[in-house]
Parts: C-alpha cells; sequence; structure tokens
C-alpha cells in the first residue's frame, strides 16, 4: 500500500510541481493550500507523512505544527517543514517545536524524495510491532543502527540470568543503562523508613525498566527484584543516549512509557488513599492479571506469589491481605493453592465495591 503523503503550500505552483514529484514516486498525495485547511485534512485523512511550508496565509506552518502535535491522532505523524527560508534560526525554532525534518527551496527531486523515504522508513519502525523477546530487540536495534539512530550499540545483547529474589539493582546506586527483560517477571519497590516494603512496578518479557533515574540522572530512588527465574539484559548508558538524542520519534516514544507510567502511578495512590483492603487487595490481583495474563490463553489466570508481595503491592498489612484472600476464596472468586492463587471470576473481581 503507498503512504499517503498531506502536501501543505500556499503557492500553486510549488504545490503542483511537488504533489507531481511525489506521485510519480508511487506516493498518495493530498494536498492543502494553507495550514487551516490542512489541519482538517489531517484530522479526516490521517496521512503517513505531511511536507508543510512555513510562510502561509491564515495559519502559518509554526501554528499548523503545534496545532497538530496538541491532538493525539496528528501528534506523531512525521513532519517536514518546506521553505524558503534558510536562517538557522527558523530551522531550530521548526525543529524544537517537533518537526522531523527541514527542506530548504529550491530543493531537486533528490533531496525530496530522500527526505520523505528517510522519514517513512523511520515512522515504519517505532508501528512495527517486534517480537518482545531478545531477538525482537536485536531486531530493533539492528533497524535503528540503519537510519544512523545508533552508532556503537552491539549487535548482540548479553544475557545475563538472575535467580528468583535476586536484586537487578538498588536504591541509590547509580544506573548503567536500563534494561530489557528478555524472560521472567520483576518487580521495583520502595522501603519506608519504618520497613515497610511498597511496589511500585510489575514488569514482563518485553518490558524496559530502570529508565527514569537514567532520564533524571540521578541514582535509583527504589530496588529492582526478580519474582521468578529471569533472562535480563543491559543496554549501556552511552547507547541509550545516542538513541535518545538523535531519533525523535524514539524519544516521543520514551515519553510516553514515562506518561503511562506517571498516569498508572497517579492511579495507584489514588486506589491507595480512598479504597478498603478488600477493594486494594482485589484491585492487586487484578494488576496481577491484567500485566502477565498470556494473550490468547482460554485458562484461569494462575500467578505464583508471596502474601508479602501481594500486600505490598496492594498497600495493606499482610495479615489483612491473607484474612481478605480467604473470603475471596469463600466467594468462588479466587482459589488458592500453597502460594499459587487463580483468578476464577475476572469480572466480578474486578467489580467489587469499596
Amino acid at each position: 500500500m503507498s503512504k499517503k503523503i498531506l502536501l501543505i503550500e500556499d503557492s500553486l505552483e510549488m504545490r503542483e510541481n511537488t504533489a507531481e514529484i511525489l506521485t510519480l514516486a508511487g506516493y498518495e498525495v493530498i494536498t492543502a493550500n494553507n495550514g487551516k485547511e490542512g489541519i482538517d485534512l489531517a484530522h479526516r485523512e490521517f496521512p503517513d507523512l505531511i511536507i508543510c511550508d512555513i510562510m502561509m496565509p491564515l495559519l502559518d506552518g509554526y501554528g499548523t505544527l503545534h496545532m497538530l502535535s496538541k491532538n493525539t491522532e496528528t501528534a506523531n505523524i512525521p513532519f517536514i517543514f518546506l521553505t524558503a527560508k534558510a536562517e538557522r534560526s527558523d530551522y531550530r525554532k521548526g525543529m524544537e517545536m517537533g518537526a522531523d525534518d527541514y527542506l530548504t527551496k529550491p530543493f531537486d527531486d533528490i533531496e525530496l524524495l530522500n527526505a520523505v523515504e528517510s522519514r517513512c522508513r523511520k515512522a515504519d519502525l517505532l508501528k512495527r510491532e517486534y517480537t518482545k523477546n531478545i531477538e525482537g530487540l536485536n531486531e530493533f536495534m539492528n533497524q535503528a543502527k540503519g537510519f544512523d539512530v545508533l552508532k556503537a550499540i552491539s549487535q548482540e545483547q548479553e544475557l545475563r540470568l538472575f535467580r528468583k529474589k535476586e536484586d537487578i539493582y538498588r536504591e541509590g546506586s547509580f544506573p548503567k543503562g536500563i534494561y530489557f527483560l528478555n524472560k521472567g517477571k520483576v518487580k521495583t519497590y520502595k522501603v519506608s523508613d519504618y520497613g515497610k516494603e511498597f511496589i511500585t512496578g510489575l514488569y514482563k518479557e518485553g518490558d524496559f525498566f530502570g529508565y527514569l533515574a537514567l532520564l533524571e540522572d540521578t541514582k535509583y530512588s527504589d530496588f529492582a527484584t526478580t519474582l521468578e527465574d529471569s533472562e535480563i539484559c543491559l543496554i549501556p548508558k552511552a547507547d541509550f543516549y545516542s538513541l535518545l538524542h538523535k531519533s525523535s520519534e524514539i524519544s516521543k516514544k520514551f515519553i510516553k512509557m514515562l506518561s503511562d507510567n506517571l498516569h498508572e502511578k497517579e492511579e495507584q495512590l489514588l486506589k491507595l488513599a480512598y479504597n478498603s483492603v478488600r477493594k486494594k487487595v482485589a484491585d492487586a490481583l487484578i494488576t496481577l492479571y491484567d500485566r502477565y495474563k498470556e494473550e490468547g490463553s482460554q485458562n484461569n489466570f494462575t500467578i505464583s506469589i508471596s502474601r508479602e508481595d501481594l500486600a505490598n503491592l496492594a498497600g495493606t498489612a499482610t495479615e489483612s491481605t491473607i484474612r481478605t484472600l480467604s473470603d475471596l476464596k469463600d466467594e468462588k472468586l479466587i482459589e488458592i493453592q500453597a502460594s499459587k492463587i487463580t483468578i476464577l471470576n475476572y469480572q466480578k473481581l474486578s467489580q467489587l465495591k469499596n
């Protein structure tokens, strides 16, 4: 399927010439003669790429980019500025606003097509669903290399086996990179002044973790420990920064990961503040189900977890958690066998009243 490109250009001659070049190269082209019309088209057509002039009536290129970036459905569409202005300040302003590239008029066919092809390929890289294992990670890294995003990342990521309950990193240590979980389960947690543990994150195969401290350039503020035997690889700090700083697309991906993480933390704090013990334990079980249930599995979800870990996830005392689990078992919502908990009725468990 050919890529759809939205061309926003107020000059009729430039618009027709540019559209012709792109059409002959096999792209589907839709055009607008000002920023306002371009925004309307972007919201209706959802193009794969936008090429936009800067100096236009009604709404200039900067305003167009600003408006599109505020909408989640159009914010990640690759955006190339097209302008006759070549001053460095204009270039910097456009890139700081989030533009992906910048073409200065006059340009030749090759310059235009190279820029378009490069941006489309990078966008495809981020959209592509890579296998969530070490092979998928290597494939992703190798693809990124092809676009000059990475210069020094190793082709083979070194895997290390961590035994159950083994620390991966500890609070107060400096990050050496970010971690990729190839197999297993990992928890991150904080410890209060009174020694009470509180789980802040749960990770499964295919997840990155430990990147917040690296991005903030601070020491770890929590601990990371395996919940079961796990295979983990470390992406070195230098390679991660190379990946982050040389690709705005991948930067956006990590920003989204951070925003999703923040949203989860806000929800978690609200539940801790206002939910009853019964609701907290039920929500903790639902969190485990949502995080670790295998896609497509028709079997009831079963997980082996200590009562202490479940209590630390729920934010309740271990004794209270044990009593609540017993109640939920009597109500046929869960089944318990030693350390294993099986969720029998996800719907009712998720809808328990406070």
